[in-house]
């Protein structure tokens, strides 16, 4: 098992940072390792425990499935997601704190690769490194981006 840990600070107040991560299908919008993010199920219901969300990551030079499923939600302050697919399983663990007026947000992704790439996963760490960074960047970036345009008048 391989664990990425990454922390941002962000302006977005914290219940509007929550709920916007919260809500898996935004990944595709902040996270460059996933090419499309959508809810699958009843659309209309609220985002909670059981929501569930397919996803297309990609993995080298092709895209494989994902599916998440949301297994703990206490708004505002964490948000769990169990992920599998391809030979992959994920848990993302995504905290968020009110730290005088910011978000901190505290993002943990234990990563486990299956079959055959279970044998390479102890090589990969430059890898998952460089996903983990780039996620935490397109993150800083979303977020802030949504902080500064709430503020326009």
């Amino acid at each position: 098992m391989t664990t990425i840990r990454k922390q941002i600070e962000t302006a977005l107040p914290v219940a509007d940072a929550f709920a916007y991560v919260a809500d898996f299908a935004s990944s595709a919008e902040w996270d460059p390792g996933v090419e499309s993010a959508e809810r699958t199920g009843d659309q209309a219901g609220d985002v909670g425990v059981g929501t569930r969300y397919r996803l297309q990551v990609r993995m080298g030079g092709r895209t494989a499935p994902m599916e998440y499923e949301i297994t703990r939600y206490d708004r505002p302050s964490r948000v769990v997601l169990h992920g599998s697919g391809s030979g992959v399983t994920a848990i993302d663990d995504i905290r968020f704190q009110d730290v005088d007026g910011t978000t901190r947000i505290e993002y943990v992704a234990d990563i486990r690769l299956g079959g055959l790439l279970r044998l390479v996963q102890p090589f990969m760490g430059s890898t998952f490194e460089r996903i983990g960074r780039d996620a935490a960047g397109g993150m800083q970036r979303t977020l802030d981006d949504r902080a500064a345009r709430a503020q326009r008048p």
